[in-house]
């Protein structure tokens, strides 16, 4: 398996372990709506996450090439529709907006550390 395989794969991993971590802290520590804040964004930046993942797996693999267009606006109307659905939580005060960027801030933590991940294994590769 190649390297850039293994951190998407580590990286799809770690999206749903971080998700029901952080939701599970969150509903025992903090208050319900800061905790549906962390529900509804780390649902929706990991679902987004898997879409675009199937949509470039789909159009990039041989001999089902797609066009750019079409990668492009499949984007944009998941952006369009994550930003409606960003707007109509916050705006309806059903969630924390701090709570919300926490959770929307889980596939970043998980490509931080798949890339941690990797760095350890090429330093400690190269040290032996």
């Amino acid at each position: 398996m190649n390297i850039q395989q293994r951190i998407l794969k580590f990286i799809t991993r770690t999206n749903w372990i971080l998700f029901f971590t952080v939701s599970v802290l969150g509903f025992i520590l903090a208050t319900p709506d800061f905790a549906k804040g962390i529900v509804f964004g780390g649902l929706l930046v990991t679902v987004n996450f898997h879409l675009l993942s199937r949509t470039l797996k789909k159009s990039l693999t041989p001999p089902y090439l797609s066009s750019h267009t079409s990668i492009i606006t499949k984007y944009y109307i998941r952006f369009i529709a994550s930003g409606i659905i960003l707007f109509l939580l916050i705006a309806g005060h059903y969630v924390d907006p701090l709570g919300l960027f926490v959770g929307l801030s889980i596939v970043v933590a998980s490509i931080v550390l798949a890339t941690m991940s990797e760095l350890t294994k090429i330093i400690f590769k190269e040290a032996v």
